[in-house]
This record gives C-alpha cells, sequence and structure tokens, in this order.
C-alpha cells in the first residue's frame, strides 16, 4: 500500500519539496495551490483573463499514480485560461507562468476535484499534483477575422454586458506602436461610439465586457481608423492600434421583449435617421448596426391593425434594402444576397432588392444567376438603363467564360493526345529493341548451331 509520502520529484518526497521550495499562487493565499518551478519561462510575459493558452499535462494523485496527460495522448491542451473552462487549479496556475516554463502544481481537493473526486480515477477529496509546461498564449479573438484582440488585465463584475443601445462610461488609452495618442473619459452609446471619435473595435468589444473590466484591445486597421488613418491623432492609413479601455460603468438599453410596439416604432424612426447618417459618411459597419437593430426590434411583430402592419413592413423592408446596399459597400456579397432574398419575400417585385442582388451575384461571379436578377428588374421597370447594361455585361461575362472553358479544355485535350502520342511511341520504341533483341538472339543461336554442327 502506497502513502503520500511514496511519490517522489527530483529524487525528494513530493511534501518536502513544497514545503521548501514552493509559493502559493492562490490570491487568498490559503495554501490551495503551491508551485514549484522546474523550469524558468522565457520571458517575463505572462496570460492574461481569457487569453487561449496551449499546455501540456500530467496529473498524479500524491501517491504518485498517474491519471491523465496531455503527452501520452501526443497532444497538448487548449483553453481559455480564467474562464472557469477548467479546474479552478488550472486557472490560477497557467495566470502565474511565463511562456515555455514548466512547474508543478500541489492542488488542494477544493481547487481540483473536490470533495466528490473522479470515479475510478481521483478519490473523493483528493489533492493532486500536475506537472505543466506553458508552451503559447495568445489574446482572446472576438471577431471571426481575428481584427480584435482583447486581453483582460482586470476581470470586471457581475454577469451582464451592455448591449446595443446601451450607455456607457469609459476610460480611454489609445497607443499606436509606443506612442499614446488618446487619453480621456468618455462616454456614448453603444453603436454610436463614432460620434466620440471612439474606433469601432472598442465599440464592438463592448458587448463583451462587464464593469469594472480592464483590457487591451488589439485593433486591426478595420476596426481601428482604417486607410484614411486619424490625422488629428498623426496616425497614418493602414495602421494596427491598441487601446486600453476600463468600463467604469454602464446602463443597460431596453430589449425587444421589454418594449411594446408603439415605442419600438417610435425609436425605429431615430434609429434608421442615424443609420443613414452614418452611410452618407462612408460608415457602413456603423450604419449596418443601427438597420440591425431595427431589423432585431420588428422582424416578430404583426401590429393590431392596418396601419402598424404597415409601418412595420416599411421599416423592415426598408432596413434590409439598406443592409444589403452597406454590404454590397463593403464586399460581403453573401449578405447582401441575403438581405436582398428577404425584402423580396416581403415585395417580390422590389426593383431596388433584384437589383442589388444582381449586382452581388455577379461581382460573385454568378453570371446566369445575375443576369435572370437583371431581367427580372426589366420586367418590373422595362426603362431601367442600368439593368440593361449588366445584362449585357453578364452576357459578355458569360461569352468568355465559356471560351476560357473551351480553351481549358482544348488544352486539356491537346495534352492528352500529345501524352498519348508519347506513350504510343515509347511503346513502339520498346515493342522495336524488343524485336531486335530477339533477332539477335536468333541470330546468335544460329551461329552456335552451324558452330556446333559436323563439318
Amino acid at each position: 500500500m502506497t502513502t503520500d509520502q511514496d511519490m517522489t520529484i527530483d529524487g525528494q518526497p513530493a511534501t518536502a519539496m513544497f514545503a521548501a521550495k514552493g509559493i502559493d499562487v492562490t490570491p487568498s493565499k490559503d495554501q490551495g495551490v503551491i508551485k514549484v518551478v522546474n523550469r524558468q519561462g522565457l520571458d517575463g510575459e505572462r496570460p492574461m483573463i481569457g487569453d487561449r493558452v496551449v499546455v501540456h499535462y500530467t496529473g498524479k494523485l500524491v501517491t504518485g499514480k498517474k491519471f491523465d496527460s496531455s503527452r501520452d495522448r501526443k497532444e497538448p491542451f487548449f483553453f481559455n485560461v480564467g474562464k472557469g473552462q477548467v479546474l479552478k487549479a488550472w486557472d490560477i496556475a497557467v495566470l502565474s507562468m511565463q511562456r515555455g516554463e514548466v512547474c508543478t502544481f500541489l492542488c488542494k481537493p477544493e481547487y481540483a476535484y473536490g470533495s466528490a473526486g473522479n470515479p475510478n480515477k481521483i478519490p473523493p477529496n483528493s489533492s493532486v499534483v500536475f506537472e505543466m509546461e506553458l508552451l503559447k498564449f495568445e489574446g482572446e479573438i472576438l471577431t471571426d477575422d481575428s481584427g480584435i484582440i482583447r486581453r483582460i488585465k482586470v476581470k470586471g463584475d457581475g454577469y451582464t454586458n451592455p448591449n446595443d443601445g446601451a450607455s456607457v462610461e469609459v476610460h480611454l488609452e489609445g497607443k499606436c506602436g509606443d506612442r499614446m495618442f488618446d487619453c480621456r473619459d468618455v462616454s456614448f452609446k453603444v453603436g454610436e461610439a463614432e460620434d466620440k471619435g471612439v474606433p469601432f473595435g472598442v465599440d464592438r468589444a463592448m458587448d463583451k465586457m462587464q464593469k469594472g473590466e480592464c483590457c487591451l484591445l488589439y485593433l486591426k486597421p478595420k476596426y481601428g481608423f482604417g486607410n484614411k488613418g486619424k490625422p488629428e491623432y498623426k496616425i497614418g492609413p493602414d495602421k494596427d492600434i491598441i487601446y486600453e479601455v476600463t468600463l467604469k460603468n454602464f446602463q443597460r438599453a431596453k430589449e425587444s421583449w421589454e418594449m411594446d410596439l408603439l415605442e419600438k416604432l417610435n425609436l425605429a424612426v431615430g434609429v434608421k435617421h442615424k443609420g443613414n447618417q452614418y452611410f452618407k459618411a462612408g460608415l457602413y459597419s456603423q450604419a449596418v448596426i443601427q438597420y440591425q437593430r431595427i431589423v432585431s426590434w420588428l422582424e416578430m411583430e404583426c401590429g393590431s391593425g392596418l396601419d402598424q402592419h404597415k409601418k412595420i413592413q416599411n421599416f423592415m423592408l426598408t432596413s434590409h434594402l439598406n443592409l444589403a446596399l452597406c454590404f454590397l459597400r463593403i464586399k460581403e456579397f453573401s449578405q447582401v444576397v441575403e438581405h436582398c432574398n428577404k425584402a423580396i419575400e416581403l415585395d417580390d417585385n422590389n426593383e431596388k432588392a433584384l437589383y442589388r442582388r444582381g449586382e452581388a451575384r455577379l461581382l460573385r461571379n454568378e453570371f446566369s444567376l445575375a443576369m435572370e436578377d437583371f431581367q427580372l428588374v426589366l420586367q418590373v421597370n422595362p426603362s431601367n438603363r442600368a439593368a440593361r447594361a449588366h445584362i449585357s455585361i453578364c452576357q459578355s461575362k458569360i461569352k468568355e467564360h465559356h471560351e476560357q472553358d473551351k480553351m481549358i479544355y482544348a488544352n486539356m485535350f491537346q495534352k492528352f493526345a500529345e501524352r498519348d502520342a508519347k506513350v504510343e511511341k515509347t511503346k513502339r520504341r520498346r515493342d522495336e529493341s524488343a524485336r531486335s533483341c530477339m533477332n539477335g538472339e536468333l541470330g546468335i543461336k544460329r551461329r552456335r548451331r552451324s558452330q556446333d554442327c559436323p563439318s
């Protein structure tokens, strides 16, 4: 029967080593997670809350019995640290490590598997030992294109976040390289940060933050100051920037279910106007937020009378048409088609919806579908010269595409013919060579027979 003292690390009993070299890394300093560094890290930087970390680990009971190991599986383990995705001990342990560091941690039951343990692996109320190596870490990616990356310096309080339309109070510090260009307290409505000169990326990160949170936002140009830069801050075009943001306070906007229809319709007027302002200023992503708010409010509404129903239909149709136009400008063509389809569901002969869908399909090289849309436009409005011109473009593109296909297939068949001719030529040479060899061997045999015959 083994005892706790049976486990050794570097030739020492584990308990003795943790007592002599261990560091208590728990925030409350209750000896819940004791750390011993086996190998120092590569630099001084450590993960922040929310970072995606990559680790190798081996878990053992204090008796030395192994119960889990990523190394045995030959694949590292990924998780977002400080988010409660793993054992409490792991969140605490990894936040104390540097890249490349290897450590051993002694973890009390309340920081590991608790009073229940883990059936067939870990007895109830067991302390466990983890050897961990922090391979790498990176910030939390907030957008599909990795344009906004967040690293949390100070975790916020509570479980609620600002929503679109919420009023927020923040402290901002903006940097480009090592130069700070912005430092201020500012209040704005989420979705309308542009009105206060706050970058789009900061606005879009708000719904992930909690009150009291302080985070670093790494913004690509699309979410910063774009290809125009910010001359008043002496920032040129297409520059990456970093904002440190502290959310001091916020008040959420009403959700759709908290408003009656009359309130939604009244608010939609102002939101549509704000969206139009952003569109005219070329701020298409900001305009999208406004039009999408209207859709989220009204898409499930029917109204209690003909007048209300007509207002809802008009707002929905206009919003989908405007969203299609915005997405056309920012070249997200699948979104254009989606919103045009929704507009056509509301008005199957809508000239703008058919035309914009045709434009998106043409830009996606869907020439036949685009031509069908432009032909439908002419059925609705025969005098639409732009649609007629686009039909000609589609026809020439289709013809060009067919010519390219012909060339591709002609070249392909030519290559096949050349390859077959080459194979046939090689085969003939082999046959001729084989026949020559056979003739040569027959000649030699005849000469040998003639020499063997009596004279």
